[in-house]
């Protein structure tokens, strides 16, 4: 339990400090795809890939889920004051984690907002089977980018993926 505490505090500063050195959370010029092979237990590189992501401006915090498989990762958001669309970021978010994060098998979003809390839950096996292709094999953002563009433009399959 102590080594849990410790754990989480240090996770905790280590977001906090990146957050610091981060002061403008839609910076174009970091290249996400450094982070490609990636593991749930790198905190490092999970915290510095949320805190690029659409939404970072609202991101309030993350647990990692490696004490047994299938991995996962929670991320949190205060979107009361967000005008981003909460589902289109759980995908974009989802497809970046799982394109980049070798052995996460899952990632759920808690939205806080208004009206209370919305979440999303997005396994890896069905995202890819919803896009038809394995994200680990994307190589680079454009492609990735592309990809996530076409399949937003359609709402009935937004909400198929999220249901």
């Amino acid at each position: 339990m102590r080594q849990m505490i410790k754990f989480l505090l240090f996770s905790l500063l280590v977001m906090f400090f990146l957050s610091g050195c981060n002061s403008n959370s839609n910076n174009t010029d970091v290249d996400l795809f450094q982070y490609k092979g990636s593991y749930v237990g790198d905190n490092s590189a999970i915290v510095n890939s949320v805190i690029h992501l659409q939404g970072a401006k609202h991101f309030s915090g993350l647990e990692l889920k490696t004490k047994e498989e299938p991995y996962g990762i929670i991320v949190n958001y205060d979107w009361i004051e967000s005008e981003l669309n909460d589902k289109e970021t759980a995908i974009n978010n989802a497809s970046y984690l799982f394109s980049l994060i070798q052995n996460v098998d899952w990632v759920t979003f808690n939205f806080e907002m208004v009206d209370g809390m919305e979440e999303y839950k997005i396994t890896r096996e069905n995202l890819q089977e919803w896009y038809g292709i394995n994200l680990s094999e994307i190589e680079n953002e454009d492609k990735l980018k592309e990809l996530i563009q076409e399949s937003l433009e359609d709402d009935k399959k937004v909400n198929q993926i999220l249901n």
